[in-house]
């Protein structure tokens, strides 16, 4: 049995203003929802939106709901039921919705297409002291940026496009611009909208880079994770993955601190690749009581480098050892050679 194009049945019912439709969660493959006919129990239940965008419904067979608001499939449900029930009372519910999928393009670290789970979007335990971002529920504009890598040198804050589908099954779209500027200046949270499968997310590109925007894009919209490597003298060298804004002595904590009299606690370098493409080298003496500060115990960017060198007496403890194992070789060498002969 073909499916029922719904939309045809649409055509006689009320429309609402293209401005309220066009922002109402729109229903497509993936989605679960839950069916309740008040005078026909025995035919509700879960439905689930297939993969073609149709779900198979009690009664009236198989329905195309792929590009319906859930009012929109209420209303054409109500009339196809009607067709075998006596003035039919339902209720169509979103149970659990499918994953969100962002297309992000323009000045993004990362461009691409990334799939957001709601209630999963990019929150941490941290996200109360992160400007516009959503811990439960849909992503927002900001999550989406943040997942995609944050914002290049080049970004224009100012110029943020969302393209977003509208209701039907057509390729109608509607475009809004924001100003993330704003958001991350003054709070403004009409510039963090939440994003719906689909969505388009495109960052224009600013002629001079403004260095005040750029600093408030590292600060606001990079990754809530940074990942971070700390090399040399530290007992678990390696990446770390730690919550952005770390400061540099919580990372070598975390790298396990530095090794016991083979660190130079003196001359610890951080590394770091900076937006404009340079690279910096700073050094810091380490000491586990300093606060937060630029000069002594930086927070750390994602992608930074941490060189924790060898003291002097390490150093010379690697000299002899590898002094006696080369005279080591020497004295087996030796022996094997006289027992030869």
């Amino acid at each position: 049995m073909p499916a029922i194009a719904l939309p045809l049945l649409l055509a006689a019912l009320p429309v609402a203003p293209p401005a309220q439709a066009s922002d109402q969660y729109i229903l497509g493959a993936g989605d679960a929802l839950d069916l309740q006919l008040h005078d026909a129990r025995s035919y509700s239940g879960p439905v689930e939106v297939l993969s073609d965008g149709t779900a198979a419904l009690p009664l009236v067979g198989t329905v195309q709901l792929d590009g319906l608001t859930l009012p929109q499939a209420t209303a054409a449900l109500t009339r196809l039921y009607g067709r075998q029930l006596r003035r039919p009372e339902l209720t169509l519910r979103l149970v659990r919705p499918r994953p969100v999928r962002v297309s992000l393009v323009g000045e993004v670290t990362t461009p691409g297409l990334y799939s957001m789970a709601p209630g999963n979007s990019a929150a941490s335990a941290d996200a109360s002291k992160t400007v516009g971002t959503a811990a439960f529920g849909p992503p927002t504009l900001v999550d989406a940026i943040q997942k995609a890598g944050g914002v290049t040198v080049n970004a224009n804050l100012r110029d943020v496009a969302v393209r977003r589908r509208l209701p039907g099954r057509g390729d109608s779209y509607k475009m809004a611009r924001f100003d993330l500027l704003s958001l991350v200046r003054d709070g403004d949270q009409i510039n963090n909208p939440l994003l719906f499968d689909g969505d388009i997310v495109r960052v224009g590109r600013v002629a001079q880079p403004d260095a005040v925007a750029t600093e408030v894009a590292a600060n606001n919209l990079s990754p809530r994770q940074i990942r971070v490597n700390v090399m040399g003298e530290v007992n678990n060298p390696g990446r770390q993955e730690l919550p952005a804004g770390t400061p540099l002595v919580q990372a070598l904590l975390a790298a396990g601190g530095p090794r016991e009299m083979r660190a130079d606690q003196g001359s610890v370098q951080l590394v770091r690749l900076n937006r404009n493409g340079s690279v910096t080298r700073q050094s810091f003496r380490l000491s586990l009581d300093e606060p937060v500060s630029s000069q002594a115990n930086p927070p750390l960017r994602d992608g930074d480098t941490i060189v924790v060198n060898r003291s002097a007496l390490g150093r010379a403890t690697d000299a002899v050892g590898g002094a006696m194992r080369t005279l080591g070789g020497l004295v087996n060498g030796l022996t094997l050679f006289q027992l030869l002969r």
